[in-house]
């Protein structure tokens, strides 16, 4: 963690980056798929049930994410599940989710 003192520089591309990532989490669709895979590994059909969306809706908002590197699925059988992919985007939902519950 940097301290405060400390001057964050970012290049044009990193910048770009993180804007990109913010940019993803800016659609409530998708921040319901990753609240929904912080509890649990599912596929598109589980998915779609959990947050309401349809097979299509969630497939593409899938897309997005797995791009972002947010998500990775995992072929099992005859489904694909999928996962958040890494310990950052954990912490990433959840500091978030802190801050604006915040009062």
């Amino acid at each position: 963690m940097t301290q405060q003192s400390e001057k964050i520089s970012l290049d044009e591309q990193t910048a770009g980056y993180l804007a990109a990532l913010f940019s993803a989490l800016g659609d409530a669709g998708r921040v319901r798929i990753l609240a929904a895979l912080l509890e649990q590994d599912l596929n598109v059909g589980e998915l779609a049930e959990q947050v309401g969306l349809s097979h299509s809706a969630v497939s593409h908002h899938l897309r997005h994410l797995r791009q972002m590197r947010l998500v990775r699925g995992q072929k099992r059988g005859r489904f694909v599940y999928y996962t958040l992919d890494d310990e950052h985007v954990r912490d990433l939902f959840v500091h978030g989710l802190a801050h604006v519950r915040h009062r």
